[in-house]
């Protein structure tokens, strides 16, 4: 039985940047089975959908290839499972370390509410905030890097999208929308995707104004889920530091703290009447 208040820390892992670990393994195997056949990597870049320059970035692990490459290069190749058998491994290694158990967990969630102070929702990010979010990290990230980072959380984004829709629900502070992270007009592309996703029925977001005396919600952001086995799972991530909390009381707590955060929130339909005043102000 876990202690109240214990958590389960994202381990380290040899592959925490793309380039290392399962990536680099993955590369070295790719190329391995395409110089087997005998196959050039222009000629092979045609067999499977590819450009040859995708094909190098693949074997030298510097982009992390996604899982319909996998497979369809594992059956071009006759690599009789082996590429396929690291599919697994190498969408994990597409995310920082500290992240990657909670992406697995997201992605089967049934039900999943969160709390944001400083950013917009990697789920909710269009891509040219996303890229902005990650061209201001510190210490600062290479190019191929941000756009792994890009791409797995864009990817993330499929949940909107599942054949059994989630329950979602954000509660977004106001000064996170007045902050043009990326520059005005890419801010105001932002605040429309937030107003289309939050016309979804199974989406609400509510914003937290900052006029707002009374607030639940002062120390810090975390996310709550529910999984398909009724599994409650709390998330709190700082700097690169993150903890998936799964004592019921802990989880219990911050679930009566969202509540109260929700309550003392903007309503769903406010909410979206404050973006669109937004809108009209940029």
């Amino acid at each position: 039985m876990e202690p109240p208040g214990a958590a389960e820390p994202a381990g380290k892992r040899p592959e925490d940047e793309p380039g290392q670990g399962v990536v680099t393994a993955f590369g070295r195997q790719l190329k391995l089975f395409r110089t087997r056949a005998g196959l050039g990597r222009p000629e092979f870049g045609k067999l499977v959908g590819y450009a040859a320059q995708s094909i190098a970035s693949f074997e030298q692990g510097r982009r992390i290839p996604p899982p319909r490459f996998i497979d369809r290069a594992d059956e071009v190749l006759d690599a009789g499972g082996v590429l396929k058998a690291l599919k697994d491994e190498v969408a994990r290694a597409q995310y920082p370390a500290f992240f990657r158990d909670m992406a697995r967990l997201e992605a089967e969630a049934v039900e999943l509410h969160v709390y944001d102070t400083h950013v917009i929702n990697g789920l909710l990010q269009t891509e040219e905030y996303a890229r902005a979010v990650f061209r201001m990290r510190r210490p600062l990230l290479d190019e191929d890097t941000i756009e792994h980072r890009v791409s797995a959380r864009l990817g993330r984004q499929a949940i909107f999208s599942r054949r059994r829709l989630p329950t979602l629900s954000f509660v977004i502070e106001e000064s996170v929308l007045t902050r043009p992270i990326g520059g005005r007009e890419g801010m105001r592309g932002q605040l429309e995707q937030l107003l289309l996703h939050g016309q979804r029925r199974n989406v609400e977001i509510q914003v937290m104004p900052n006029e707002r005396e009374e607030h639940s919600g002062l120390a810090g952001p975390f996310t709550l889920m529910e999984t398909a086995k009724g599994r409650r799972i709390a998330y709190v991530e700082v700097q690169k530091d993150s903890r998936l909390y799964t004592d019921r009381e802990t989880v219990r707590e911050m679930e009566a703290q969202y509540g109260i955060l929700r309550a003392q929130a903007l309503t769903p339909r406010e909410s979206l009447t404050f973006f669109e005043k937004l809108l009209g102000e940029r």
